[in-house]
C-alpha cells in the first residue's frame, strides 16, 4: 500500500488497497483522516461490488437515496447511476451530471457532507473530473474582496441548471419560472465558512449555483462571479482526475469544487455515486 499527496493544494491517493484491507481500523482511520485534511481522496483500482461501496459509504455516515427513482441502482436505492450508456433502448442512468463547476447540492439548506464515486466503466482519455479546493480559492481572493464579503450571506439556486422535463411542455417562460420558485426555492448560506477539520476559511459558492451575494448590487455580483470563476478554474490550482476502472473517489462536498469534462462521442462512461449525510 502507498499513500501520496496528489497536489500541494488538494487530494491524497491510495494505491495497492483492497476492500478487505479497509477492514483494518488503522487503514480506514487513515482514509478518513486524509479525507478530512486533504478534502479529496482517491483509491486507485479497488474492485468493489455495489454492496461493498455502500458498506464503505455507511462507515462515513448515512447513505441517502437519490431523489430521482428512475436513476437509482436496481438493487440499492442509495446508489445513483451516472451514465450515458443505453441498453434495450433505455438509458441505464442519468447522463451529463455535474459538467460545470459546483459544490454538491449547495442549493439545498443542508447538503450531504460527503460524496463517494466508484468508476464502473470509464474512459481514460475523456470524462475526467476536475477538482479545486474552496479554501485555496478563498486564500487567493484579493484582500479587498475578502473584506467586502466578510460576514455576508449568499443566495443559492438550482434554476440555472434545471433541465426541462416532459411535464414542463406547454408552460410559458413565466410559468416555468414560477414552478421553479415553488419547487426549488432559493436558500441562504454564509459565503465564507470555516472548515472544522482544518480551521481554514473557504468560499462556499460557485457561480452556476449562486444567485447573488446579498448586499452587493448587480454590477458587483457580476464582477465577483467573474473573479471566482477565474480563481476556481486557474489551471495551476486544478487537479484533473483521469479515471481508471474501479477508482474510488471521495470528497467533502462543501470544501471541494468539481466539474466533469465532456466524454468523447460514442464512448461509454458509467460511475456509481452515493451521497452521505451525517448520522
Amino acid at each position: 500500500m502507498a499513500l501520496t499527496q496528489i497536489t500541494p493544494f488538494i487530494g491524497a491517493e491510495f494505491t495497492g488497497v483492497t476492500y478487505e484491507d479497509f477492514q483494518q481500523p488503522e487503514l480506514w482511520n487513515q482514509f478518513v483522516e486524509q479525507l478530512h485534511q486533504r478534502e479529496l481522496v482517491v483509491v486507485r483500482s479497488i474492485a468493489l461490488t455495489p454492496q461493498q461501496q455502500l458498506e464503505l459509504a455507511a462507515r462515513l455516515g448515512r447513505p441517502i437515496p437519490f431523489v430521482l427513482d428512475k436513476y437509482r441502482h436496481p438493487e440499492f436505492e442509495e446508489i445513483m447511476i451516472s451514465s450515458n450508456e443505453v441498453r434495450d433502448n433505455k438509458p441505464i442512468g442519468i447522463a451529463r451530471v455535474g459538467n460545470f463547476w459546483h459544490q454538491d447540492s449547495s442549493f439545498v439548506a443542508n447538503p450531504a457532507p460527503y460524496t463517494l464515486l466508484h468508476g464502473i466503466k470509464v474512459p481514460s482519455d475523456s470524462g475526467h473530473t476536475l477538482f479545486a479546493n474552496a479554501a485555496d480559492v478563498y486564500d487567493r481572493l484579493p484582500e479587498e474582496w475578502k473584506k467586502r464579503i466578510e460576514g455576508r450571506r449568499a443566495l443559492h439556486t438550482v434554476s440555472k441548471r434545471l433541465r426541462i422535463q416532459a411535464e414542463h411542455v406547454g408552460l410559458s417562460v413565466a410559468e416555468f419560472k414560477a414552478w421553479i420558485e415553488t419547487k426549488h426555492p432559493k436558500v441562504e448560506h454564509d459565503l465564507v465558512k470555516v472548515d472544522p477539520d482544518t480551521g481554514r476559511k473557504y468560499l462556499y459558492g460557485a457561480p452556476e449555483y449562486l444567485d447573488s451575494v446579498i448586499g452587493l448590487d448587480a454590477n458587483d455580483n457580476a464582477a465577483f462571479f467573474a473573479l471566482i470563476d477565474e480563481l476556481i478554474q486557474a489551471p495551476q490550482r486544478v487537479y484533473t482526475h483521469e479515471w481508471s476502472n474501479n477508482d474510488l473517489v471521495a470528497w467533502k462536498t462543501q470544501t471541494t469544487l468539481h466539474a466533469v469534462t465532456d466524454v468523447e462521442p460514442g464512448v461509454d462512461r458509467t460511475v456509481h455515486r452515493i451521497s452521505i449525510e451525517l448520522h
